[in-house]
């Protein structure tokens, strides 16, 4: 291998559940294991889809099931790193009531009463969010106010597009002008384990093993839970 592929960044899939610890952290994490990356954020189907179509990543971080199944097709060498678990919450416009989400009938009166929610669109949240409406009977009377974006659900909230956004709580901590309410009811909660695996056909696997190393070391588990995060 030449000097210019061992130096070159590592190519990263990130789910946008850990994007802010990444941002937070790379410096230190290049600084402190050698390791320069070079990260691309989006949802977990969108990243499952491309590596099953044939993209080759160094490092891939996704939902453990997600993960799994990349394992499973070869597209990822063996060996799942679990790094955080994620809750999905309900966060509001800065400087709005706090609504009540506290109980499951809470949480309905909550969707009942907002003028607009917003939800991801492929991200496990909001595919979550959707069972969720479907298994309490009230998709259909809430679809017209159910706004899906790609992305930027928590900014749509902070923007006042919405009253109220689903979202994994590491998504809408780092949005200037939201607040968080609170995780969604424990009956309705979905635990999310965010995982690593590392490309099956990567020429940096040493590189790729520090990486995901620095983030599943115990130093780290303040920074995940700033992050609404909880260590794996």
């Amino acid at each position: 291998m030449n000097n210019r592929a061992e130096n070159a960044p590592l190519k990263v899939l990130c789910t946008n559940g850990l994007k802010s610890v990444f941002l937070e952290t790379g410096e230190q994490l290049s600084s402190k294991t050698g390791v320069y990356f070079s990260a691309e954020y989006g949802s977990t189907k969108k990243f499952t889809d491309r590596v099953a179509e044939g993209d080759s990543p160094d490092v891939v971080i996704l939902t453990d099931e997600a993960i799994d199944t990349l394992i499973g097709h070869g597209k990822l060498s063996q060996g799942r790193t679990d790094l955080a678990k994620s809750f999905i919450g309900v966060a509001v416009r800065k400087g709005t009531p706090k609504p009540d989400i506290h109980s499951v009938p809470a949480f309905i009166a909550t969707l009942r009463a907002a003028r607009a929610i917003s939800r991801s669109k492929m991200g496990a949240s909001g595919l979550h969010i959707q069972a969720v409406l479907k298994k309490l009977g009230i998709a259909d009377e809430l679809a017209p106010k159910i706004k899906i974006y790609d992305g930027t659900a928590a900014q749509a909230c902070a923007d006042g597009e919405v009253d109220i956004a689903i979202q994994q709580i590491s998504e809408l901590m780092p949005v200037a002008g939201l607040e968080v309410v609170g995780p969604l009811p424990d009956e309705l909660q979905k635990v999310t384990m965010f995982s690593a695996g590392i490309g099956a056909d990567t020429a940096r696997r040493a590189a790729a093993e520090k990486f995901i190393g620095f983030i599943k070391s115990g130093e780290r588990a303040g920074l995940l839970r700033t992050h609404g995060l909880e260590p794996a």
